[in-house]
């Protein structure tokens, strides 16, 4: 009774993953104006960029955006003194698409790992998983015809079986195959530990919480940490400091 019961609330997350953005006006953006806020944003520095190119989830829906899981990751650089700048580049109700459809202006500056978090919203609509794919291995071929030394991790998603069974199988299969065909980085599944828990979600939707946005981003530091982190000497710096931010 319990798995089905987080099964439910799953859904309901994942629901308002796709249309979220329609009912609190705070977090409705528009592609104009996530631009302009990357642009506002555009780096001077020597600093290396981490671009999260996502949806709602990255654009931290619900929540003031300095308690995503973007600018947590930002804290955690910060903390270790690391020279990277973060750079939220989430559109709440983003499809792999629209993705895609913006994505070219996004890569006008220099970006060094390029954290792709989109599809969820596709396999709510029931898009074919074939279309899916191709338009993340698009995204993946453009982010590497920019720039082939840019880090690329794919961050993993699932979805419940309401287009059957056999299609969010597919879909699950999506991210890890993406991941080894091109040889990139790979979160197995964004929201784990996260999705089916009430008390992690809000009641909108359910989206993260400020406490469930911690644990996601703990889930996307555990690969982002072994490109950012230099080899030697940070072992105990890091725990302890991931121990202090949570």
């Amino acid at each position: 009774m319990l798995k089905v019961l987080k099964f439910r609330y799953f859904l309901i997350a994942l629901l308002f993953i796709g249309c979220g953005e329609k009912t609190e006006k705070k977090q409705t953006e528009t592609p104009t104006e996530v631009e302009n806020a990357v642009k506002k944003d555009d780096i001077s520095t020597d600093d290396k960029v981490i671009l999260f190119y996502g949806n709602s989830l990255t654009a931290a829906y619900g929540l003031d955006v300095k308690e995503g899981f973007p600018n947590r990751i930002q804290q955690r650089i910060d903390s270790l003194g690391l020279d990277y700048k973060v750079i939220n580049s989430g559109l709440s109700g983003e499809t792999t698409s629209g993705g895609l459809n913006r994505l070219d202006w996004v890569l006008n500056q220099p970006v060094d790992i390029f954290v792709l978090e989109l599809g969820a919203n596709d396999g709510l609509r029931g898009i074919p998983i074939s279309e899916t794919m191709n338009n993340l291995q698009e995204m993946i071929d453009m982010v590497k015809d920019k720039n082939p030394d840019t880090k690329i991790i794919l961050a993993g998603m699932q979805i419940p079986p309401n287009m059957g069974a056999d299609y969010a199988s597919q879909f699950k299969a999506m991210y890890p195959a993406l991941a080894q065909s091109n040889n990139t980085y790979l979160i197995p599944f964004l929201l784990e530990g996260v999705a089916g828990i009430p008390e992690l979600n809000l009641e909108d939707g359910i989206h993260p919480t400020a406490e469930g946005q911690r644990i996601v981003t703990n889930n996307v530091w555990e690969i982002l940490k072994t490109i950012v982190l230099p080899v030697r000497g940070t072992e105990v710096t890091e725990k302890d400091l991931v121990e202090e931010l949570n």
